[in-house]
């Protein structure tokens, strides 16, 4: 049987057509406008999206939903503004009987028909893209452009290269074939029809720190490859989620399909809704970034499902030598003050031997990379109106937490401190800190401390510096990892022992590319690899699994 195309695949196929392109050569390649400028997206738009967000204030969110049996709201902002919305609550039974109601007629529907529709939901998405970023804003504690390019543009290639991906995997084969078989007198022939045919019903949860970049790659390649999605978003950040399954409702109901192929799921404190779900027998795959211990739970409890986790890492730089020390310490600076180390891939460890490196500016000691690092937090950071614009708030207590129990650990080269934000008074801003260790308190460092804490660790070469890379990425995983040198069989060495434990790598930084930064379409996130999470975003690997392909032959 041939599929029909859709209006909405005609509509976006020059897109998606160049998106095929895009992850096939791993070139640059952007669908989104990332600059939040009038002169790229009009002069009203801003104000617009920010009015919509006020709109959904002290409301009840307009989600019209299977199975309402209550209003929920969980939020806090870092911001310290009170938002007030409340979310349509539903049990786990009255969500998966109507999402999976709704999978029949979307699986028949076909790839072309998916991915038009799909691609039109990142359309609507992308009109609503500064209503978005206001969510994305409040929620999580990002500062407005990184809400708006994290979780607004960015987030969005991150969804159309999980389409992509999906729909070259379920088109990598024909949709039917003629098959002949010489024979003593005629031949043997059948027409061969294959199927993809969806897993069922996916469950993503989502994070609070970047609600809508970790969740947008699973839901797109799930609901893609034909699987209704329920998305379960952190209870400190349901918001933008929130924004996002109303627009992709909106779309799927225009489109004739049932929207109940893309349902909210909001949980009642202690309700413990993502576990419920997780294993019911129903939810055929997951999707889920956070903590270690959660994600070792659902993969070891929900059996039943494809379960992809991305979890925590201890992210680890080796510094060797370098033919620009300031270039190096601003690029390693920044790379900890942005979002106020807030990153699942800002960097923790920073392997430095303690006899000190050959630079461009001589020799410098260990305290001397210690200091150049840290002082160039102390410049981003020393006016507050332009250190909130890095740092942006902190997420939520656990940090704040860290922030104190760190100060009785090492030897403190630069202090955390609160900073008062200029435009929102109950705003929780803090510093970041840096702190000196030697090699042997692989107590403190193999572990991670999530948010503005890092640590300067004297190493007694690079060579005992790579042998710790191995050992605690090895052990305990990582996303990112960078190394400065300029021998190139110091590289080379690194790049052998990233790629023994998993981790993607980053060489001699210094300019506008940072290590705790992924592009599209180009740079992988995470690998699989290592125990920090167990798939990438975005390849093949991450969507296959997502459907399979169902043969039916009749003889012609």
């Amino acid at each position: 049987m041939t599929e029909t195309p859709h209006h909405l695949y005609d509509k976006h196929a020059d897109t998606l057509s160049r998106a095929l392109t895009a992850i096939a050569e791993r070139g640059y390649w952007s669908a989104y406008p990332e600059s939040p400028s009038p002169r790229v997206y009009g002069e009203t738009a801003a104000a617009d999206g920010e009015a919509a967000f006020r709109g959904y204030l002290h409301q009840r969110f307009p989600l019209d939903q299977p199975g309402t049996d209550g209003w929920v709201a969980t939020e806090a902002s870092p911001f310290g503004v009170e938002l007030g919305v409340t979310y349509p609550h539903a049990g786990p039974d009255a969500l998966l009987t109507a999402a999976t109601a709704a999978l029949p007629a979307w699986r028949d529907a076909g790839p072309q028909v998916r991915a038009g529709v799909c691609m039109e939901i990142l359309a609507r998405l992308h009109a609503h893209i500064f209503e978005l970023a206001n969510a994305v804003q409040f929620t999580s504690g990002q500062a407005f452009v990184m809400a708006f390019q994290a979780g607004g543009a960015h987030a969005l290639d991150r969804a159309l290269e999980a389409i992509a991906y999906g729909y070259a995997e379920m088109t990598r084969h024909p949709a039917t074939a003629e098959w002949e078989k010489p024979a003593k007198g005629e031949p043997l022939r059948m027409t061969k029809t294959f199927h993809v045919v969806p897993r069922g019903v996916a469950l993503v949860v989502g994070c609070n720190t970047f609600p809508t970049w970790n969740s947008y790659p699973g839901l797109f390649a799930s609901l893609v490859t034909g699987n209704p999605v329920v998305v379960k978003p952190h209870p400190r950040a349901v918001l933008p989620l929130a924004v996002t399954v109303k627009y992709a409702r909106e779309v799927l109901a225009e489109a004739g399909f049932d929207p109940n192929l893309v349902l909210l799921a909001v949980e009642e404190p202690g309700e413990a809704l993502a576990s419920k779900l997780a294993l019911r027998p129903e939810v055929r795959i997951i999707d889920f970034t956070g903590s270690t211990a959660y994600g070792d739970w659902l993969e070891q409890n929900a059996r039943q499902a494809a379960v992809y986790t991305e979890k925590a890492g201890v992210n680890t730089i080796v510094v060797d030598s370098t033919d620009d020390f300031a270039g190096m310490c601003r690029n390693i600076g920044f790379s900890l003050t942005l979002y106020s180390g807030q990153m699942c891939t800002t960097p923790q460890n920073i392997l430095v031997p303690a006899a000190g490196i050959t630079t461009d500016q001589g020799h410098k000691s260990l305290d001397d990379v210690a200091a150049g690092i840290a002082g160039v937090v102390g410049k981003l950071t020393g006016d507050p109106g332009r250190a909130v614009e890095l740092t942006g708030a902190i997420v939520n207590d656990g940090v704040l937490a860290r922030l104190e129990e760190v100060r009785s650990v090492g030897e403190p080269v630069l202090e955390s401190h609160p900073v008062e934000h200029p435009a929102f008074e109950g705003a929780v801003v803090r510093t970041p800190t840096v702190v000196r260790l030697s090699a042997g308190d692989a107590e403190t460092y193999e572990r991670e401390w999530f948010g503005p804490i890092s640590f300067v660790i004297g190493t007694d070469s690079t060579a005992h510096s790579l042998e710790i890379f191995r050992a605690t990425v090895g052990e305990h995983g990582a996303l990112t990892a960078g190394v400065y040198s300029t021998d190139e069989k110091v590289l080379d060495a690194t790049e052998a022992a990233a790629l023994e434990v998993g981790v993607h790598l980053s060489c001699n930084l210094t300019g506008g590319v940072f290590v705790n930064q992924s592009a599209a379409f180009s740079d992988f996130h995470a690998s699989g690899a290592n125990p920090a999470a167990n798939a990438a975003l975005t390849d093949g690997a991450y969507v296959a699994s997502r459907f399979r392909i169902v043969q039916s032959r009749r003889h012609a």
